[in-house]
């Protein structure tokens, strides 16, 4: 038996968020793991009661850099109070000085990405290009303070080391094909009226909360040549955002361009669809498409995947070790050559249909419970490691 500590404070949406409402439901199956998970009171409430789990929940409200500095001074006590024997730490930063062996899950590219750099600089961004700078310097620490970091594809992984000089441990995160196409609730109202609305449209797809490094931008420049290429079928490019202020990013730039090359009609923006209706919606699409330039893992793109959904993906490392060959790519700041691409899927049945097949066979690669598993024997080494060394560093005296 095994008694981990989760500390999911960090997790409020996004990639974050999803892995624990899947790795959380895996570890309470288990019987040879015992968990304590952190968690704000907001997410707390989506679990309900588990086996095998204990929650504890954090009554404040904090920024990023509020909630690191709270974790670093009362984390010590209610991993102790927990019993634990190892520390996962989901948010991206480690505790210095852990009591127990930690691992870190490391997934946030925005650390280590030039190309985010530079777009926060050229969008007058000052404020939040320095602190992500400050953000990414006590990231780079985390790596030295965790016993072992763990990154979701070898391509970040890779990155990592590059970034650091530390080894970094692989482990895809996964994907459970039953959970995600249970018969779940169906769309909201408001989300299924502007989805009807969509009939007899080319209907293209990208599941993301506004972010910059998503490069909106780039998909709505490349939306007059798809428009054109397709008619006299209409385009509508189902976005599960809305172009308004979300998490401190400003998408008054994304609205304009809807504006100026006239795809405002194009353009469904949705807001945030729950994660129990998303099978719904991809299911009903024709294509999707991610433009981002920098990534980690990228559920969507598995999601699709199972979904059958043919894929377009700006061209990163990342993308084409998760895809292969199930998506075609393009350079990821080439609005014509995501233009030509989508076209290519949407124009030919043959290779549509090639795409979607291969993703539903490499879409049965990702595991949650595989991913599960990989921590937990992790987990027990780095445990039966420590003990063995404090066994050697005090000694029984018969």
């Amino acid at each position: 038996m095994i008694r981990l500590f989760i500390n999911g404070l960090a997790a409020s949406a996004g990639g974050g968020l999803t892995y624990l409402r899947n790795v959380i439901p895996h570890l309470a199956r288990r019987v040879d793991a015992e968990t304590t998970v952190l968690l704000n009171p907001t997410i707390r409430r989506e679990f309900g009661e588990m086996p095998n789990i204990s929650f504890v929940e954090d009554l404040g409200s904090y920024g990023a850099r509020r909630r690191f500095i709270r974790e670093q001074t009362t984390l010590r006590k209610l991993i102790r109070h927990s019993g634990a024997q190892v520390l996962i730490s989901a948010g991206n930063f480690a505790l210095w000085k852990s009591p127990v062996p930690q691992i870190l899950l490391s997934r946030n590219s925005l650390y280590t990405s030039v190309d985010f750099s530079r777009d926060l600089y050229l969008r007058r961004e000052y404020r939040m290009w320095l602190d992500t700078r400050l953000k990414s310097t006590f990231a780079r620490r985390s790596i030295g303070w965790a016993d072992c970091t763990v990154a979701p594809t070898r391509s970040f992984a890779d990155e990592l080391k590059c970034w650091t000089g530390k080894d970094v441990i692989p482990i895809y995160h996964g994907f459970d094909h039953d959970l995600f196409f249970q018969d779940g609730p169906a769309l909201p109202e408001e989300v299924r009226r502007k989805f009807d609305a969509t009939v007899d449209s080319v209907r293209v797809l990208f599941v993301s909360h506004y972010t910059y490094y998503r490069n909106f931008e780039t998909l709505i420049r490349a939306l007059p040549a798809l428009k054109a290429g397709l008619a006299p079928r209409k385009l509508r490019l189902i976005l599960t955002c809305e172009f308004r202020p979300s998490d401190g990013y400003r998408a008054d730039l994304a609205a304009a361009l809807l504006q100026q090359l006239d795809v405002a009609t194009e353009v469904i923006q949705m807001g945030s669809v729950p994660y129990r209706s998303l099978s719904h919606l991809y299911r009903a699409c024709d294509v999707y498409v991610t433009p981002a330039y920098t990534e980690t893992f990228a559920h969507p793109l598995v999601e699709a995947m199972a979904s059958g959904l043919p894929i377009v993906a700006s061209d990163l490392a990342v993308h084409r070790e998760i895809c292969g060959s199930a998506a075609l790519y393009f350079p990821r700041f080439s609005p014509n050559e995501l233009a030509q691409r989508v076209l290519e899927v949407v124009s030919s049945p043959a290779v549509s249909a090639q795409l979607a097949e291969k993703g539903k066979r490499r879409a049965k690669c990702f595991s949650w419970s595989k991913h599960v598993d990989e921590i937990l024997a992790l987990a027990i080494r780095l445990s039966s490691s420590r003990a063995r060394s404090t066994h050697v560093d005090n000694p029984v005296v018969k």
